[in-house]
């Protein structure tokens, strides 16, 4: 009986703790003043989203990176619902689930292991973004080319990645500090 309330607490804690990340998702784009282009370069809703699915993991963070951007399309008209929330919703979902899915299957949980959880969920999240608006763009001059998305997914995020790079291995390891996440290297806790 008590594995089974033990397997309840957490779940209800991955629960609370998405409900957070989404509600951080939903407001940390005012910080960009809801001027478009700042967001573009900044990323405010995918460091929520990342940190989900690190934290909480794949099933949670693919849920909040879904609902995220569709749901303050709806609450705040922004990004707008098509293309832009459309597209990010299976972006973010992507990053939320690949970072969570990766993580949680590394050997170790250390920094070296979120890095790489990151590039990978970073590097699908923005394929699954442009493939997504191709379907939904199409391709060609009226549509979606290869110049936008090269523009869109890498070139004008630049600080956006810079700034997750920064701030989510910051954050991991300052919850480990607190001891609400483990960071183990080597079969050990990790303090660095």
């Amino acid at each position: 009986m008590k594995a089974v309330d033990k397997m309840q607490n957490i779940k209800l804690k991955n629960l609370i703790l998405s409900a957070m990340f989404l509600g951080i998702g939903l407001v940390l784009p005012f910080l960009t003043g809801q001027i478009q282009q700042i967001g573009n370069m900044l990323l405010p809703m995918h460091i929520p989203v990342l940190l989900c699915g690190l934290i909480c993991g794949w099933q949670y963070g693919l849920a909040a990176g879904f609902i995220m951007p569709i749901l303050r399309s709806f609450l705040f008209s922004m990004p707008h619902m098509f293309p832009n929330a459309v597209s990010m919703a299976f972006e973010l979902a992507t990053y939320g689930f690949a970072a969570g899915f990766l993580y949680s299957r590394s050997k170790w949980k250390c920094i070296k292991s979120l890095l790489k959880s990151m590039i990978i969920s970073m590097l699908s999240g923005r394929a699954v973004w442009g493939i997504v608006q191709v379907l939904l763009l199409g391709i060609g001059n009226d549509g979606f080319t290869f110049h936008a998305f090269i523009a869109g997914a890498f070139l004008n995020a630049i600080p956006g990645i810079i700034l997750q790079f920064i701030l989510i291995p910051a954050i991991m390891v300052g919850l480990h500090r607190a001891k609400l996440v483990p960071l183990i290297y080597k079969g050990k806790n990790h303090d660095k």
